[in-house]
């Protein structure tokens, strides 16, 4: 029997506000530079698609479809995986990460609403993943930290 700590929302928050000020501060700085063809937004209502939110898109499907982990996640200590604790694999992290690059209000509203206490946004349910803790890479089985007293 494995034990899978489901992460809280506002460890999940942390970790994405790190991806956006890692990847897309850096983005929407740039976009002044970028050739006009480059800049593009288009924002019909509750969806955003801009330059920005397609490379978070790719930035977040691939490390999380490779690894399980963003940069925000890695520092926060959670993971995405599939149901039962496995790796997602690229297919599954392109669904999940579309709706926090595209449709970030919409996916969190119906998950907290039509899914309370699952700790999953729409995308997460429809991908089949969860976000947990990533509790054991601090002590691998068979192995103890001593920490010494400053």
């Amino acid at each position: 029997m494995t034990t899978l700590y489901l992460a809280r929302w506002e460890t999940r928050f942390w970790a994405w506000l790190i991806d956006i000020i890692l990847v897309g501060l850096p983005l929407w700085a740039l976009s002044d530079r970028l050739p006009p063809a480059w800049r593009f937004t288009i924002d019909p209502g509750l969806m955003s698609v801009s330059l920005s939110s397609v490379v978070l898109f790719l930035y977040w499907m691939l490390l999380e479809g490779y690894r399980g982990q963003s940069i925000g996640k890695m520092a926060m200590n959670i993971r995405v995986t599939g149901r039962a604790g496995e790796g997602v694999g690229f297919a599954a992290a392109a669904i999940e990460s579309f709706g926090k690059a595209f449709l970030l209000i919409p996916d969190c509203l119906i998950g907290w609403l039509a899914m309370p206490g699952s700790k999953q946004r729409l995308f997460n349910r429809i991908s089949h993943t969860i976000v947990i803790e990533n509790r054991n890479a601090e002590e691998p089985e068979g192995v103890t930290y001593v920490k010494q007293e400053e």
